[in-house]
């Protein structure tokens, strides 16, 4: 049994990052062990999370297990898991409560926690006291090891309980099962050394640690091969790519040859302001196949909070930023994250931050109430707000992020855009959805035929989260 130390994860020494290209590997008699068994997965959080529940999905399959959408038609149930907010926790338990009834009828299921949550070190502790029906619990850097815990579990008939609190390292050639044939998203880096005073990540996912680019433009020219039309570059912060690496190579120097590989669409998440170099901006003005489409976290729009926050930049310094994108990128969309009522903020900060929405006009935002994360710096900062406070804020902030959203989708009207069509609509088998290029949401009445193409669209209707368009 291995438990997470909060100490242990936060240390950032100076060894060299592993790149290990054969850790994962299916013994011979696991190859069959859920042969006839049904496996289901609930993912909660970012795209990481995402794709690293595409690998947990290709390692079942390797073990013969198949996939299975009805939680309670399953053998093995694994909930992956969100550190980021305490909304994501309660999900997370509330599920962990409907897996107990179900175990009550059905004895041989197996059940697991994994992902950010696991590697939280009190999350961890009450998973082992309070929760002894949960069989599995593993963190972001093991879930490679998922056979060997599962053949522990039978065997010895006891719950298996590895996470590790670490540095971490970069394994290459872990199987993957994407959840589309036309988009993927690709890791770019690993980890996070920001340290953010409200963050989890840096604790939960290990310290910031590139790929290779040769690795990286591999498997994208794979991707190419089989079809797919547009990459999402991965990372907790993308634009940090490279910093780790002992050659000078830098994020603007892999999305130029990302771009050369000619794949029609690139996109990349999350970008920390302070790491967004001018460079970067002149490669994704340069290639048309690098989409006009940023998501740039602000935060909070008082330098007084940000500094609080340790987010290492200013407000100015993030204006200036955003009018460079929008100078040499004209037609760039960009969304943005905003927490509310951090321990500390007046209202006067907070008028601040609506100053900041008001000079960017965002094409949209997610925008929550500050989420105590325990072991985090800010989680013992004093708050004083009142509950009704805070959703007061979350409310104004909110009004005006939707009315100017409302406004940079209503110029869509009218004009053609290329859609990349990419899913039938539940409701209609006669309508297809998809992105434009500035991300946003398109549907379109289509044969099925056109799903996996890039289309030409006229924009039609404009509704509160999505556009409606004609194939051109």
């Amino acid at each position: 049994m291995n438990m997470p130390n909060l100490k242990e994860a936060k240390i950032r020494g100076k060894s060299k990052v592993r790149i290990i290209k054969d850790a994962y590997k299916v013994k011979e008699e696991l190859k069959n062990i859920g042969k006839d068994k049904k496996y289901f997965i609930k993912t909660y959080g970012c795209q990481m999370n995402e794709h690293d529940s595409e690998n947990i999905k290709a390692i079942l399959e390797d073990m013969s297990y198949k996939e299975t959408e009805d939680m309670e038609k399953a053998d093995i149930i694994l909930l992956n898991t969100c550190a980021i907010r305490e909304n994501a926790h309660n999900k997370v338990f509330g599920m962990i409560g409907r897996i107990k009834h179900l175990k009550e009828q059905k004895s041989h299921i197996i059940a697991g926690i994994c992902g950010c949550m696991a590697q939280e070190e009190g999350i961890a502790t009450e998973l082992k006291n309070k929760y002894k029906h949960i069989d599995l619990v593993f963190g972001t850097h093991n879930f490679h090891t998922l056979p060997e815990l599962i053949e522990k579990n039978q065997k010895e008939k006891e719950r298996q309980i590895e996470v590790f609190s670490k540095e971490g390292d970069v394994l290459e050639n872990i199987p993957v099962k994407r959840d589309s044939k036309y988009k993927a998203f690709v890791n770019i880096m690993l980890g996070c050394d920001k340290f953010c005073t409200y963050c989890i990540v840096p604790y939960t996912r290990g310290k910031q640690r590139s790929r290779k680019k040769e690795d990286i433009l591999k498997e994208i020219e794979e991707l190419i091969k089989k079809g797919y039309k547009e990459v999402t570059l991965l990372g907790q912060n993308v634009n940090a790519y490279g910093k780790d690496l002992e050659e000078d190579y830098n994020m603007a120097n892999l999305l130029e040859e990302v771009a050369k590989t000619k794949i029609p669409r690139i996109r990349f998440v999350t970008s920390h302001p302070w790491d967004f170099t001018e460079e970067m901006i002149d490669k994704i003005a340069k290639y048309e196949n690098i989409m006009p489409y940023i998501h740039l976290p602000l935060q909070s729009g008082s330098n007084r909070i940000l500094k609080l926050m340790g987010r290492r930049y200013t407000k100015e310094e993030y204006l200036t930023l955003y009018h460079k994108l929008k100078e040499k990128i004209p037609s760039c969309a960009i969304t943005t994250d905003i927490i509310v009522a951090f321990p500390g903020e007046t209202e006067e900060d907070f008028k601040e931050t609506l100053e900041v929405v008001d000079a960017c006009k965002y094409d949209g935002a997610y925008t929550f109430i500050f989420s105590k994360r325990e072991g985090t710096p800010a989680s013992k900062m004093e708050e004083s707000l009142k509950e009704e406070e805070k959703r007061e804020r979350l409310h104004r902030l909110n009004e005006k992020i939707n009315d100017y959203s409302n406004k940079a989708n209503q110029k869509y009207k009218g004009k053609t855009v290329k859609v990349l069509l990419e899913k039938v609509s539940e409701k209609d088998p006669s309508m297809l959805s998809g992105y434009t290029e500035t991300n946003k949401l398109v549907n379109v009445k289509s044969a099925k035929e056109n799903l996996g193409k890039i289309v030409s669209v006229k924009i039609t209707n404009i509704k509160t989260w999505s556009m409606d368009g004609e194939i051109i």
